[in-house]
This record gives C-alpha cells, sequence and structure tokens, in this order.
C-alpha cells in the first residue's frame, strides 16, 4: 500500500477486500494514465520534475495502456484501485521515477479527473444511440403519415390520430433527452486535476495547460467542491433515469400493441421468444426486460443521492460507491438502446388492424360535435347532443358512421348529408391541421425538422 508508512500493522485481508475498488473501476484505466501523461507533462513544464523524468514516465505510461488493451498485462486484483494499479506498475517498470508522478496530485482529484473523462465519453456514446433510435422512430413515422390509428385517454379509445403522429411523441422525448444530456456534459466537462486533496497545493502548477492537454473547457474554482463534487454524476443518472422512464413508456406500449386484443403490430422473430410449454407463444420480452430494468436504474439514482446526501466536505471513501452507480447505470440505458433499436426498425405494422380499431370507440365523436358547432350550436349542447347520439347508437349496436341521416336529425335538425364526410376517420385527421397535430402535412413538417435539427447536433 502507497499509504503504508503511517501504519505499523498490514492491513486485514477481508478489510482489504472490502476497501479494494478495483474489480469495478479498472474499467477507467484509459482514462487514468491519459491524466496522469498530461498532469506529467505539465510538471516538466513548470519544472517541478525534469524533462527527461517526463518523458520517461509517459512513454512507459503508454506502454501500459498498449499492454493493457492487448491484454499482455493483466491488472491485479489484489491492487487497491485502478491508479494504485497504474502507479505500481510504472515504478516497477521505471523505478524511482515512477514515484515522482504522483507529485502535486492527490488520487482524491484524481479519481475525480477520471469520472468526468469517463462520462464525458459515454454522455456522447449515448447521445449517439439516442439519434440512431430518433433516426429508426423516423423512418417508421414516414412509413405510416396516412395510418389512422386510435389515440387513447385513460386507455380508452379518444380521438383519430395517425401512427407516425405516435411515434413522433417519442421523438420529442428522445430530443428533450438529448438535450439533458448535452447540459450535463457541459456541467461534467470541467477539469477538477489541481485541487489535489482538499486544499490544492503549495506547487506551481498551470492547471489551464492540462484542462487543454485533456479537452476540458474549463477548470473548477474551488479545491474543496473539486473533488467532493459528484452534481454532474447524479445529474447524468437522473438523464439515464428520464431516458430509461421514455423506453419503458415505448416498451409498454409495443408489448400491448402485440398482443391478440391489439394486434396493431408483429415483431421480427429476431427479437421474439417463445414459451417452454405453450408452442403458439412468441412473446416480447425484450421490451418487458426494458421496464425491468428501468426499475434498476431508478435504483441507481437513489443509490447516489443517498450516498451523498449526508456527506460532509470533502472526499469521504462513501464517494468510492459512486462508481457502480454511474457505471449500472450507463451499461443499462447502452444495452437497452442498442437492443430496442433493431427491433423497432424490423417490427411490421398492421394497418388494417389499426383502422378497424380506429373505427370502433366513437373517436370521431368530438368531430361530430364541433360539425354542429360549425353550424352555429354552442358546444355544450353540441356536446350534449353528440352524447345522445353516443349513447343511441350504443343501444342499437351501431357506429356513428352506420347510422343513418334520419336517426342523426332526431337529435338535431342541423344535421345534413356532410356529417358523413365530417366524421370520416381521415377527415378527422387531416382537419386536425394545427402546428402539433396529427394531420399528415404537420407530421410531415416535423419529421423534416426533426432531420435538419439532428443534421446539426
Amino acid at each position: 500500500m502507497l499509504w503504508e508508512g503511517r501504519f505499523k500493522k498490514e492491513i486485514d485481508s477481508k478489510t482489504n477486500d472490502f476497501n479494494s475498488s478495483i474489480r469495478f473501476d479498472q474499467r477507467m484505466y484509459k482514462e487514468d494514465i491519459t491524466g496522469s501523461i498530461a498532469h506529467s507533462k505539465m510538471l516538466a513544464k513548470q519544472g517541478i520534475i525534469e524533462e527527461s523524468e517526463s518523458k520517461k514516465i509517459v512513454g512507459e505510461l503508454n506502454k501500459i495502456l498498449e499492454d493493457i488493451e492487448n491484454n499482455t498485462l493483466e491488472i491485479d486484483k489484489d491492487a487497491e484501485d485502478i491508479h494504485m494499479f497504474i502507479e505500481s506498475e510504472l515504478t516497477k517498470r521505471i523505478g524511482s521515477t515512477g514515484k515522482r508522478l504522483h507529485t502535486a496530485r492527490s488520487r482524491n482529484d484524481q479519481v475525480a479527473l477520471d469520472i468526468r473523462m469517463y462520462l464525458k465519453n459515454e454522455i456522447q456514446d449515448i447521445i449517439k444511440l439516442i439519434k440512431e433510435l430518433i433516426i429508426t422512430l423516423v423512418k417508421k413515422a414516414e412509413e405510416n403519415t396516412e395510418t389512422v390509428m386510435p389515440g387513447y385517454t385513460h386507455m380508452q379509445r379518444a380521438q383519430p390520430i395517425t401512427f407516425a403522429h405516435h411515434l413522433m411523441a417519442y421523438v420529442e422525448m428522445l430530443l428533450r433527452d438529448i438535450e439533458r444530456l448535452e447540459q450535463t456534459y457541459n456541467r461534467t466537462n470541467i477539469m477538477p486535476l489541481g485541487s489535489c486533496a482538499l486544499a490544492g497545493t503549495t506547487y506551481n502548477l498551470d492547471r489551464n495547460y492540462v484542462k487543454d492537454l485533456l479537452g476540458f473547457s474549463d477548470i473548477t474554482k474551488n479545491s474543496l467542491d473539486g473533488v467532493s463534487d459528484r452534481d454532474f454524476a447524479i445529474e447524468f443518472i437522473s438523464d439515464v433515469s428520464i431516458i430509461m422512464m421514455h423506453l419503458s413508456r415505448l416498451s409498454e406500449e409495443i408489448v400491448m400493441w402485440c398482443s391478440w386484443e391489439f394486434k396493431f403490430i408483429e415483431l421480427d422473430d429476431a427479437f421474439s421468444t417463445g414459451s417452454s410449454i405453450m408452442p403458439q407463444k412468441k412473446n416480447p420480452d425484450i421490451t418487458e426486460l426494458v421496464r425491468g430494468k428501468t426499475g434498476r436504474v431508478y435504483g441507481d439514482l437513489m443509490g447516489i443521492l443517498t450516498m451523498m446526501k449526508g456527506l460532509p466536505l470533502a472526499y469521504n471513501k462513501d464517494m468510492q460507491e459512486d462508481k457502480e452507480f454511474i457505471f449500472d447505470s450507463t451499461d443499462t440505458v447502452k444495452i437497452c438502446l442498442t437492443t430496442l433499436i433493431p427491433m423497432i426498425d424490423t417490427m411490421k405494422v398492421l394497418k388494417e388492424n389499426m383502422k378497424k380499431a380506429a373505427l370502433k370507440g366513437f373517436i370521431n365523436a368530438t368531430d361530430c360535435a364541433d360539425y354542429l358547432v360549425r353550424k352555429g350550436i354552442p358546444f355544450r349542447d353540441a356536446y350534449k347532443a353528440t352524447g345522445t347520439l353516443v349513447a343511441y347508437a350504443i343501444d342499437n349496436d351501431k357506429t356513428l358512421d352506420e347510422l343513418n341521416l334520419d336517426e342523426y336529425r332526431k337529435i338535431s335538425d342541423k344535421f345534413d348529408e356532410d356529417i358523413y364526410k365530417a366524421i370520416d376517420l381521415k377527415t378527422c385527421v387531416i382537419n386536425r391541421n394545427v402546428i402539433g397535430g396529427p394531420a399528415p402535412e404537420q407530421v410531415k413538417k416535423r419529421i423534416k425538422e426533426v432531420k435538419e435539427i439532428l443534421g446539426k447536433k
């Protein structure tokens, strides 16, 4: 242990295992080495170590990175953490020169740096996956701008929309997810190295030089906050939780749409599973797993919030737990996105079934009421008349389309032959031509705008 000088006994083996984080933080080896290279170059630039020492350190760190990535160097599972492993390996290879690397640096600001670097890369990867999902949804929407389906409130058929309009609602959610991640990226893109343990250092560091080498936009302005801040991590997991909530809502609808009760879509065999005893089953297990994994990410968010809520400044060992929450939420959202994208791309839309469902449930009742309003009847009176008409149709096992004109006129003499055109489902959709509405013209406009937005991002 690099801190063993203060202690007269070796640490208990079980305590060492409990204290160690190498089993999960080893994935940050690249960030740790990259940060150490920048730190070494800065130390030489400032005359804190010799230029020759820095070159020796940087050269060997690059070799260690290469050896880890080509599997010729195995990470020691008995090491305390990835930072100590790399520093120990460096010292083993180049001797006492390797010990100069940790000058003017603490593991506290080192790990804060590594996490920020790691999350910057992960945020960019997740944004790319969300864009792929948006593109997939937009493609399906373009194919279904004329596909009429019932829209729902309270899971009751409510008003006619198109499948394209429904899918584009999820596109709006995902665009907001990208915005949130971009904002979180900006707050993550602040470099803490130079904060040291908690109070900075007496060495003449050039923190801005390291910031530029590592591609950060700014440096932290308070050393206590620099090592103890995990707002960016909490914000990231919060963003991921919202993404997962959106994926879960979409998954829930896909589960319903696949059922015989709806049968609006059919999933490709490559993205479905069967039953162990029921040969007829074709189960949407992928979407069910997405729903389940959403709770897992919520747990990560609650875990990191709870872990941070009572910590005094500055660094505390509790904060070691942050990485498992970060890594788990990252891995979960990425696997869910990468699985959903091809599943949605290959799913078959059963347009006729959607149309049949739209013909039932009196989802054109609002349009019938609007028809009477255009004839000069106040909306509340038109609403009551249409409600009476619906009740009559239900009693006689008919739809509004199936009622004859005499039946309409029993309710109101304002009804005429043009009522049938007014309540035709395509007319109902086309006439909802307000910005943000389901009219094909509006949906196509929004699809074009979304493509332009993605082209700029």
